[in-house]
């Protein structure tokens, strides 16, 4: 009877030794390179998404140009139109730009557009803060992702974008 309080004991002591050491987190490995997203994204000229809130027109935001514009996406499934806006480094105030369209590129569902501008009022001079176009799979209820970019002056920018569901924005 002594042997079998001895094997049960060590049996649980086993069981509570794999509970225990079987729930510990991974550590993180001590030689992980540092991530430099904002190097990685002056090498090849993209910005990243990187936890915004709703723009001012309760769209999705993004960056351009490590923050000096930001784009917010917005879309109308009625319409199946994506109205997209530029915004100054302060992600409220309107950032007119001369660009003759921003390119919009969804991955599901596939789809590119270009966007004309659609100057806001008071804008002249071939400058607008606000592009629109169309495209039929606009029309599909659902979190967008994708990319929008164009070239101002000469300089190519581009943003990653993903839609969340939000209070006021919730694509059900």
């Amino acid at each position: 009877m002594k042997k079998f309080a001895s094997l049960l004991s060590a049996f649980c002591a086993l069981v509570a030794m794999t509970f225990i050491v079987g729930c510990q987190e991974p550590a993180a490995p001590e030689a992980a390179a540092p991530s430099n997203t904002a190097s990685a994204a002056a090498e090849h000229g993209h910005e990243h998404a990187h936890g915004h809130g709703a723009g001012p027109h309760d769209g999705t935001l993004a960056d351009w140009g490590g923050g000096k514009y930001h784009v917010e996406f917005t879309v109308d499934h009625e319409k199946q139109e994506a109205t997209v806006y530029v915004l100054g480094s302060d992600e409220k105030s309107p950032a007119p730009i001369k660009t003759d369209k921003i390119s919009l590129m969804i991955g599901d569902p596939e789809l590119q557009a270009d966007l004309l501008p659609v100057p806001l009022e008071g804008e002249t001079d071939g400058l607008s803060s606000r592009f629109v176009g169309k495209h039929e799979k606009l029309g599909i209820v659902q979190e967008y992702a994708g990319s929008m970019s164009a070239e101002i002056e000469g300089t190519p920018y581009t943003g990653d974008f993903k839609e969340e569901a939000h209070d006021a924005h919730d694509h059900k």
